[in-house]
């Protein structure tokens, strides 16, 4: 998926983003949330957004996120992704310099999440 994303950014002059730990594991976590209660949305059942979420992982530098859900592998949810705008500007964000994936597996997924930094 870094590849994928990075890929992306070239072809708009960004430069590339590197992966990030605490991102890949604030966006697993979410992914994995989303699968076991059952909802697809940036907002939890909680009522808490992807900055609420971020802040309670004690991470300061959330620049945006992106969820899809039911594409069969990376290349299938990045282009899924690159044909929303909304999502596509969150690729091509050249503010951008960080990156977690992730993405749980399993009936009525996969959940994808990615988690974007400044």
């Amino acid at each position: 998926m870094l590849k994928l994303v990075n890929e992306e950014r070239a072809k708009v002059g960004c430069s590339a983003v590197a992966a990030n730990s605490a991102l890949t594991e604030l966006a697993q976590d979410y992914s994995e949330d989303m699968a076991a209660r059952g909802f697809f949305d940036h907002t939890d059942p909680d009522g808490r957004t992807p900055w609420d979420r971020a802040e309670k992982a004690g991470i300061s530098n959330l620049g945006g996120e992106n969820i899809a859900r039911g594409q069969a592998d990376a290349a299938a949810v990045m282009d899924a992704w690159m044909n929303s705008p909304g999502h596509r500007a969150n690729i091509l964000n050249c503010d951008f310099k960080t990156l977690g994936v992730g993405v749980e597996l399993g009936s009525g997924g996969p959940w994808w999440t990615q988690d974007f930094g400044y």
